[in-house]
């Protein structure tokens, strides 16, 4: 068989063939994305890193940045990453267990600089390759790599998007091969950081590292072809305990986006807790459910979502994002879920942290799970009455399977915006909307 890196790279490095749904969906993440930025641009992991490099920042750059300014590349990657990801507002990508717009997008921003003029379209086009390739990698080694604690975004995210940028870069197949080997060597993010600032850190993170062996592989950098297949490389330190491999990987000729699709978050907290929120709030709204009506709350969620829900008891707005005691009942509470309720004043309301006490929490066996590439979430309400309701979600509210319709991505967008603090009623979700038809990709980014 041939090295894996390559292939990926000759397969998915001359795609020029992208369909209007593709590229409408890939213009839709991009813009979702940039309101996750803005939005996530004061909270306290964003300024930690602004701070940290405030010496670099001052020095400028030609890379935008999303908290004002510009700078280097790298480390426009890394604080706009970070951004992203802040607020856990931002897509899933099932296919790589991973946030991949919050590494993609900001990591192709900052190849995007002063005196480089690159198109709404060839931007997208390497988005869709980025997105395709982080796809290919988490082929091979998903669902046993991120079960096994791995955090994919930062680990499958990185490796992937540093093909992405090689394209908004001009590599050819060989740079773009090495470029992902060399983004193998900075693979890395366990998820026992979730529920703090190191979770969005490892976006950013991961951003710069695409940015990074990009740029290395096209000065002649270089790494084995083989490191994702061969002994002590990626599959075999990473993958698990029943890695696939990718014998049997292949592209379609439609691509991932439109097959798979991205989740569009409708809720700004871990995916894990989605799909269980959206069937308790269909429960709601079928029985016209209170709080006073509720005995008990029983939920049963994939193995992975229970070790990333550790938080029983939330101290901060950040644990609280990874608790699903607390985003149940908030949910159903208050009818739905938004960035308010990750404030410190949410976290102590009586109504919510009395619900709280009635819901439990348990997972699928992992023997249950063997062969499934997911299950439903389940929920079961105990009414006072004595009267039981059940429901189930395979798919959360925002994939491709039950998506967020344009008025519902558009009052996302400018919920962001005003959490963000971006006062202007510019008509800037209008101008993202015409991104493929844009000659350049600075004329679109908002002035911070």
């Amino acid at each position: 068989m041939t090295s894996i890196l390559p292939e990926i790279a000759r397969r998915l490095s001359p795609r020029t063939a992208f369909s209007e749904t593709a590229m409408e969906r890939a213009r839709d993440a991009v813009i979702d994305t940039l309101g996750c930025m803005i939005a996530g641009a004061g909270d306290p992991a964003v300024q930690a890193v602004a701070g940290a490099f405030g010496n670099e920042l001052s020095n400028g750059g030609d890379c935008w940045l999303v908290i004002g300014g510009a700078a280097p590349s790298s480390l426009a990657a890394l604080v706009n990453g970070t951004a992203a990801h802040a607020l856990d507002f931002d897509d899933n990508f099932h296919p790589a267990r991973a946030h991949a717009s919050a590494v993609l997008v900001p990591a192709l921003l900052a190849v995007v600089g002063a005196g480089r003029v690159v198109s709404g379209r060839h931007f997208l086009e390497a988005y869709l390759t980025g997105l395709e390739a982080q796809a290919a990698v988490g082929f091979g080694v998903n669902p046993s790599h991120y079960n096994r604690g791995w955090h994919g975004t930062s680990t499958v995210g990185t490796i992937g998007a540093a093909a992405g940028v090689t394209r908004l870069l001009g590599a050819d197949i060989e740079q773009t091969a090495q470029a992902m080997s060399l983004a193998t060597s900075m693979a890395c993010g366990p998820k026992g950081q979730f529920g703090t600032p190191a979770k969005p850190l490892h976006a950013g993170i991961s951003a710069r590292n695409a940015v990074e062996a990009a740029r290395l592989a096209l000065a002649g950098s270089s790494g084995r072809l083989d490191i994702l297949e061969r002994p002590q490389g990626f599959l075999d330190l990473f993958g698990g305990d029943e890695p696939r491999g990718w014998a049997d990987w292949h592209p379609e000729d439609t691509h991932v986006i439109e097959t798979r699709g991205l989740v569009t978050k409708r809720h700004p907290c871990c995916a894990s807790t989605h799909r269980a929120i959206d069937a308790l709030l269909d429960l709601k709204h079928e029985h016209g459910l209170t709080p006073d009506d509720i005995l008990r709350i029983e939920t049963k969620v994939g193995l992975s979502a229970v070790r990333n829900l550790v938080y029983r008891d939330p101290e901060n707005g950040m644990q609280a994002r990874f608790s699903m005691y607390y985003c149940l009942a908030t949910a159903l509470v208050n009818d739905g879920l938004n960035l308010k309720d990750f404030e410190p004043p949410a976290l102590h309301r009586p109504q919510t942290k009395a619900l709280m006490g009635r819901i439990e929490m348990t997972s699928y066996t992992a023997e249950e799970e063997r062969g499934h590439e997911r299950l439903p979430h389940l929920i079961t309400v105990t009414l006072k009455n004595g009267s039981v309701l059940r429901h189930e979600r395979l798919h959360a509210k925002g994939s491709r399977e039950d998506a967020l319709d344009e008025d519902q991505r558009r009052r996302k967008f400018a919920d962001c915006l005003e959490w963000g603090g971006y006062g202007a009623n510019d008509g800037l979700y209008d101008r993202l909307l015409a991104l493929p038809s844009i000659s350049s990709m600075n004329e679109a980014l908002p002035s911070m």
